[in-house]
């Protein structure tokens, strides 16, 4: 079971580290911190390491944004692969100037996660078929 994240986050939240892909070179790259966030509708990547494997905003779209404190903001679009959980989410994701990503209910909806608060770990949950 990852620690909820106490480097990044106060309160401590609950962060995973996922692999970023280029779906175009196939340069790769890991750890990459996303903090788990049910609330977010969509999953925004750290534009740094969107960058470092070579991946280009595309030029055709971008996206208003509103946070939970009512601001605006405008964000590019890439096309990329995310690999969280041993699971592959090919797609489109919107950019963030943060040190850090958050993995919206685009990816989340597709896997089971039991958020241990007062553990401060978190884990995927296998259901059996």
């Amino acid at each position: 079971m990852p620690n909820y994240d106490d480097s990044l986050f106060s309160p401590p939240a609950p962060v995973a580290m996922i692999t970023l892909r280029n779906p175009e070179s196939g340069a790769s790259l890991a750890d990459i911190p996303m903090l788990i966030d049910s609330g977010a509708d969509v999953t925004l990547l750290p534009r740094s390491f969107v960058e470092q494997i070579g991946i280009i905003p595309r030029a055709d779209a971008s996206y208003e944004l509103v946070a939970f404190d009512g601001s605006v903001s405008i964000s590019q679009v890439v096309q990329a692969d995310l690999i969280f959980l041993h699971k592959i989410f090919k797609g489109q994701y919107l950019l963030l100037d943060q040190g850090s990503g958050i993995l919206g209910r685009d990816i989340l909806n597709h896997v089971s996660l039991l958020l241990d608060g007062p553990q401060l770990q978190w884990e995927e949950r296998r259901h059996s078929d």
